[in-house]
């Protein structure tokens, strides 16, 4: 499937739906408490319903009604291991979070977790590392650090040290290690992005899990034989979906309203918002929670991104039609996401006539060229793909991006929330 995006103005409101990563560690408390959750408002796309059958695979009773809410009745801290392997897809946060969860099984049988092409590229080994050291069995089949990979367990809690080049590492070792027997003390010499680690303690907090860390998670507690309990709860905007209607807007809007975003949430990318006014955008956060964008002259700046990966396609995007230099490094961790988004990024805005430079950890940005239309490859990953679809919509240009079912990962609705304000866009399918 393609998408074929262009030139276009936009105005009126949107509304963003609920955060996959809110929604994943929901649909995983919920899985792994003892009686019956409402979660409300979840995200409805491929990576969470990928883990919301990594959950029923364990035992969870999932209903999801009619998808405005799912119910979950949860294993009560025991999972179970199904006979067959586990497909995650290419929701690397569902491996990464139910492989820990996975340790709490009963150790008779292994749960077996796998994926798309991606995913078994996605190094997983430091955290398999702790998950042994803290009791369970944990292994790369192909002994490459990557899925497939076995959890056999069970988790009994002790003393680990991971260096979490992404902090999906630490959230794992966070939900599963308050269900151990004994409590665990993880020692964390590298953490990047940790405000993810901040959405799974504002989770464990509502919950009233015990535990204890530095500020900056270099030294943790998680104190054992502990347990989820159900819940009733409504899954917050998704800052990162939200980040292409800002910069889209800040680029090529007249008067778009954003709505439903909550900046006092742990996400990292509502920064978004904030490297976008230190360009010069024109953004006014209202407290009824809608954020009203106008576009503006926006000028190039230097972007430490390390807390905001998800976002560099975007702001490369963004970067590319300010005025000025703008760098963005600190990231080096893009490089391991659904592609080597730096790359990636450097190649497909070279391609239309942007001006990048390629770095170890980033990008450097000349604005102000004119883009071309053409084709372009959107390397099944969502956000280049929706960050090239704003390319053409802000930058006056026509593009056809392909491999743009990946979308449906975290964004499934993103083209007809995008035409709903004007933009001009839509899916094609290919023969």
């Amino acid at each position: 499937m393609k998408i074929k995006s262009s030139a276009s103005r936009l105005s009126g409101k949107v509304k963003i739906p609920g955060s996959k990563s809110h929604t994943i560690r929901a649909a995983a408390i919920a899985g792994f408490a003892k009686g019956e959750s409402l979660i409300r408002s979840p995200l409805v796309s491929s990576d969470t319903i990928s883990a919301l059958n990594a959950f029923e695979a364990m035992g969870a009773k999932i209903n999801r009604c009619n998808d405005e809410f799912w119910k979950i009745s949860g294993v009560a801290g025991r999972p179970s291991a199904p006979a067959g392997e586990i497909d995650v897809g290419n929701s690397g946060t569902t491996l990464r979070l139910a492989a820990g969860l996975a340790a709490l099984n009963d150790g008779g049988r292994a749960v077996r977790f796998t994926g798309d092409h991606q995913i078994c590229s996605r190094p997983l080994q430091p955290l398999l590392d702790s998950l042994s050291d803290l009791g369970a069995e944990a292994v790369s089949i192909n002994s490459d650090g990557c899925a497939p990979v076995e959890i056999k367990g069970t988790l009994k809690g002790g003393r680990t040290s991971i260096e979490c080049r992404t902090s999906q590492y630490l959230s794992s070792l966070f939900l599963c290690c308050p269900l151990a027997e004994q409590s665990s003390e993880i020692e964390v010499p590298l953490l990047y992005e940790p405000d993810y680690v901040g959405i799974t303690l504002d989770w464990l907090d509502k919950q009233g899990i015990q535990y204890s860390c530095t500020e900056d998670f270099s030294n943790v507690r998680i104190e054992g034989s502990q347990s989820y309990r159900r819940f009733d709860e409504t899954v917050p905007a998704d800052f990162s979906s939200a980040s292409f209607f800002l910069c889209a807007a800040a680029l090529c809007g007249e008067d778009v309203v954003i709505e439903g975003l909550d900046y006092s949430d742990s996400q990292p990318d509502k920064a978004v918002a904030e490297y976008l006014r230190k360009m010069g955008a024109d953004i006014e956060i209202n407290e009824n929670g809608s954020t009203a964008v106008r576009a503006s002259s926006l000028t190039g700046i230097d972007i430490d991104m390390n807390r905001t990966p998800d976002a560099l396609p975007i702001m490369a995007v963004t970067a590319a039609l300010a005025d000025g230099t703008t760098r963005l490094y600190n990231v080096a961790q893009a490089r391991n996401k659904e592609t080597d988004r730096i790359k990636c990024m450097a190649e497909v805005l070279s391609k239309i006539g942007a001006d990048i430079e390629e770095l170890p950890d980033g990008l450097i940005i000349r604005g102000g060229n004119k883009l071309s239309s053409g084709e372009v490859s959107g390397h099944y990953d969502h956000r280049i793909i929706m960050s090239m679809a704003v390319a053409a919509i802000a930058g006056g240009i026509e593009l056809d991006i392909d491999t743009a079912e990946a979308v449906d990962v975290t964004f499934p609705t993103f083209p007809e929330l995008m035409r709903s304000i004007g933009g001009k866009i839509d899916r094609v399918e290919q023969n």
